[in-house]
């Protein structure tokens, strides 16, 4: 026997020179894994009671390791010192764990997701950065929501009371830039945004924090996004209070980390409670199940016996929870598939200068990634709800309580669901039980008492600055050029949509439709003794009066011969002739004709008298009755061939529009600024000093009809615009906007000489 041992050990020997082997039994009597937590924050208080929590019940359940004991080894990490808690992560890891149940520092988490990915160690972490995934680490699993669902929670509630910008407040660490990066694009999904952004580091000073709320209070937004941690959190809510931050007119929403701390905190002073009254929170929603009652009622005595009597169950104890016995479900199925724990070292981790990191210690676990396969696989229902990761190895149906804080408690008024990813007073499990409807109509929540005791929703405020000086037109690109370049927030005016315009701007729906129109003078055709020769020209005259003469001749030459109304001496024929040709104007002939032609060629010259008679008489009457108008020009293209000077009005983009688009020399534009200098350039005229004709938009145009008679539009619309407000300017780094010393300072455009 010792012989064949021997020989196994020289064959590995052979096989693997740089390695050494550690090998234990297929279903060992005991499995460590790990843990690492922050033991004197809130939420390592919390998980650390859950672990051992979720270990008894493991461990006195026989039908789960079939005998095996789970054990966990926790350690204590510093997230407040970055550098620290790293180093105090490494050294955790030269251990032989299995598995790692934390880290819940973000900052940590990405520094041993890329450990626990060379040593196949799955990482069991609630840390909730969005940018930790499996796709990078395979070996990190996150058991709670990510912040992308958090920040989709926390968006909605924006949206759904129509606050189209906020102002955020972050810790300046990973958890906070990219929670807060999360946030920028959920709003931006929903057309809002972040207007201001401003990051803080973990030790900041009370002047410093200071400075920054008195910098927050003068922004354009009093919708405020508070994403830190507690400590900073509650400090930051002390102060604002103090600065009458949280008061009317002012909305604070704080990310998970506040109902973290009320949920886990049994006795929370009322100098703290009343520094956040109106505020809003999110908390992860864990449903109703039996594993979270039985969870709920041992809580006490668990918390007494393990040091930590001062802590209640959270939401993230619930998921530590169900951590732990994700890990214990799948080494029983590991095991069950002839699963064996056996590291071995790797030549690459070598600590040449005999440095305290003891490298060399870090061991590969041969089967981590069949044991992560399994705990990918989990499907049961804990007490933080179903236990089920998807594709991209998140928990499946995240959702969120929306809590309102008002007295001396905290009031749920609705949910978020990322079934539906709305708003709504519905439990989240009771929405799975149909299909989703996504439909923003559905969107529903409670009333709220905001900061201040008000039930009335607080608006963003603004502060409206006239532009221009109230004498002469400004120019409408001035004003919106203050726009782009954030002197203003937004623009309120007659502002025509233009293509340009929009390229770099937002603009609201058009509030009136409008287009371009020409302008001109008007002669009126005056009304006199001779007005009734003006229905037919003298031509139409001349031609009538010989038709009437030739039909008489025509007549004659056929009836003359067989009827007697026709004979007579030459004389009185040509009496004949011209009596009966203009009596036929009137229908008054008295002379009959006998021949069939005669008739025929009456007939027809009765049917074209009667539509002379008919179109000279309508013409007479519309010349009596109606002032008749008549411009020079017909339209655009007798604006565009003449070399005539023509108006338009100061600070419109017709100028540019004539330029560029209609190929008008700019010399022979005249910049106008008053409805009198319309009115007198087009009276004196292009060959006067004045002009041939104004380009300018039709409301304008119409109002200064309404007081001009002797002025028309020539021919129709040439372009089909709108009228719309203008908002903040496209793709602005919301980071980098300048500081405002009064909330959302709108353009408002207003001269006294507008046309």
């Amino acid at each position: 026997m010792k012989i064949v041992f021997l020989m196994l050990l020289l064959v590995s020997l052979f096989l693997f020179p740089n390695e050494i082997h550690k090998s234990l039994a297929a279903r060992p009597s005991v499995v460590s894994i790990g843990s690492i937590l922050r033991f004197n924050s809130t939420t390592g208080g919390v998980s650390a009671v859950a672990i051992r929590a979720a270990l008894e019940d493991i461990n006195s359940d026989p039908t789960v390791l079939n005998g095996t004991t789970l054990q966990v080894d926790m350690r204590d990490t510093n997230c407040d010192d970055g550098f620290l808690g790293m180093v105090e992560a490494l050294q955790f890891m030269e251990t032989d764990a299995i598995a790692i149940i934390g880290p819940q520092c973000s900052t940590i988490a990405h520094i041993i997701s890329y450990v626990a990915n060379e040593l196949q160690v799955p990482l069991m972490s609630f840390a909730s950065d969005a940018t930790l995934s499996s796709i990078q680490f395979p070996f990190f699993v996150r058991t709670m929501p990510s912040d992308l669902y958090e920040m989709a929670a926390v968006a909605a509630v924006v949206d759904y009371y129509q606050w189209k910008i906020v102002t955020a407040i972050y810790i300046d660490d990973d958890y906070g830039r990219n929670g807060i990066a999360a946030l920028d694009d959920e709003l931006t999904a929903r057309r809002c945004k972040i207007s201001y952004k401003v990051g803080f580091p973990s030790n900041a000073k009370r002047s410093d924090l200071l400075n920054l709320l008195v910098t927050v209070s003068n922004m354009e937004s009093r919708v405020i996004i508070l994403h830190t941690g507690a400590e900073p959190g509650l400090k930051l809510l002390a102060l604002a209070n103090g600065l009458n931050m949280m008061g009317n007119g002012y909305v604070w929403i704080a990310t998970d980390w506040l109902s973290s701390y009320l949920d886990a905190n049994s006795s929370v002073r009322a100098e703290t409670i009343n520094d956040m009254q109106g505020v809003l929170t999110v908390r992860p929603h864990i449903p109703k199940s039996k594993m979270k009652s039985n969870l709920m009622s041992k809580w006490n005595s668990l918390s007494k016996k393990y040091n930590h009597s001062d802590l209640r169950l959270s939401a993230y104890g619930f998921y530590v929870y169900d951590s732990v016995w994700a890990v214990a479900r799948a080494l029983d199925s590991f095991f069950d598939d002839g699963g064996r724990i056996s590291f071995k070292n790797d030549s690459r981790l070598r600590d040449e200068t005999g440095g305290s990191l003891h490298l060399e210690a870090m061991s590969v676990f041969d089967m981590g990634k069949k044991l992560l396969d399994k705990i990918r696989q989990a499907n049961f229902t804990g007490a933080s709800g179903q236990v089920q990761f998807n594709a991209q190895g998140e928990l499946i149906h995240p959702a969120y309580d929306i809590i309102s804080i008002i007295g001396n408690g905290v009031r749920t008024i609705g949910f978020w669901s990322n079934y539906t990813r709305l708003l709504s007073t519905v439990l989240p499990e009771d929405l799975y039980l149909k299909p989703p409807n996504t439909s923003l109509a559905n969107q529903h929540l409670y009333d709220v008492i905001w900061p201040g005791e008000t039930a009335q929703k607080p608006r963003v405020t603004y502060r409206f600055r006239a532009f221009g000086t109230g004498t002469a037109n400004p120019h409408y690109d001035q004003l919106i050029q203050k726009v782009v370049d954030n002197e203003f927030d937004a623009a309120i005016g007659d502002i025509a949509i233009t293509m340009n315009r929009t390229q770099t701007l937002d603009f609201t729906q058009p509030f009136i439709e409008s287009g371009l129109v020409i302008l001109a003078p008007v002669k009126k055709h005056i009304t006199n003794s001779w007005a009734f020769l003006q229905p037919f020209t003298l031509g139409m005259w001349c031609v009538t009066g010989l038709s009437f003469l030739v039909v008489g001749a025509v007549i004659w030459v056929l009836e003359h011969r067989i009827n007697d109304d026709f004979r007579g001496s030459p004389r009185q024929q040509l009496i004949t002739i011209v009596w009966f040709s203009f009596s036929t104007l009137f229908f008054a002939h008295r002379e009959n004709t006998m021949s069939a032609l005669g008739r025929g060629v009456l007939i027809i010259w009765l049917f074209v008298v009667l539509i002379i008679q008919s179109s000279y008489t309508a013409s007479l009457t519309s010349i009596l009755t109606v002032q008749q108008l008549d411009t020079s020009i017909r339209g655009l293209d007798d604006l565009k061939n003449s070399d005539y000077t023509i108006g338009f009005q100061v600070g419109s983009f017709a100028e540019e529009y004539m330029v560029k688009e209609l190929n008008i020399s700019r010399s022979r534009l005249k910049a106008l600024g008053s409805p009198e200098e319309y009115a007198e350039n087009l009276k004196l005229g292009p060959k006067k000093g004045g002009v041939m004709a104004i380009v300018d938009e039709r409301p304008y145009v119409e109002l200064f009809l309404s007081t001009n008679c002797k002025i028309a539009v020539a021919g129709s619309d040439f372009t089909s615009r709108g009228w719309g407000f203008v908002s903040i300017s496209k793709g602005f780094p919301s980071a980098s906007r300048p500081v405002h010393r009064n909330p959302n300072i709108v353009g408002e455009w207003g001269t006294a000489a507008d046309p």
